[in-house]
């Protein structure tokens, strides 16, 4: 699920919103009331059910090989997305919704959202996701599953891949 030309998406379990009212998100550092939004670049990091914990990776021109082949893996493709096991049910089960909007009214705030300090109205109905495992397979996206998300995160922030980490803080505790 990527937006198209011309629009950016916003990912949600609610498929009853007609009318989005900036606001702001307990856990923001912008104090600003926004809209939220991705672009199509960054859509895949919100293809997980709003409180699963994820840690991603990805490569960049500025990325070492050794680095690459540490973290995503030889073989892994350009990309790895992270969970933990007791976020897979949730993974399989959660009806997840993509809004689309017109890119128009929205602005980039840094590199990973887009943001919107008026109402937006979709452009049409929310439409399903589906199969959040098979987006990633058909994007081309590593889905790694592990007993515990800190090791890997980690080595992830201290490597030269970009990165980017979400709801972290519903994470199991660090092992050891």
């Amino acid at each position: 699920m990527r937006p198209r030309h011309g629009e950016v998406l916003h990912f949600s379990e609610d498929p009853s919103i007609t009318r989005f009212e900036p606001h702001v998100a307990a856990t923001s550092a912008h104090a600003e009331a926004y809209v939220w939004a991705v672009d199509d670049r960054n859509a895949p990091s919100y293809w997980f059910p709003r409180q699963c914990p994820r840690a991603m990776a990805w490569t960049s021109p500025a990325t070492l090989p050794g680095d690459r082949d540490r973290i995503v893996g030889v073989g892994g493709g350009d990309r790895v997305h992270a969970i933990e096991y007791g976020w897979l049910d949730a993974l399989r089960t959660t009806t997840l919704y993509a809004y689309r909007f017109a890119a128009d009214p929205f602005r980039p705030l840094g590199d990973a959202a887009w943001v919107s300090t008026e109402p937006v109205t979709p452009l049409g109905p929310p439409e399903p996701v589906g199969d959040l495992i098979r987006c990633h397979a058909e994007a081309g996206i590593q889905l790694r599953v592990l007993p515990n998300l800190w090791a890997f995160w980690r080595e992830v922030i201290v490597s030269t891949l970009d990165f980017s980490g979400i709801r972290l803080r519903n994470a199991l505790p660090p092992r050891g």
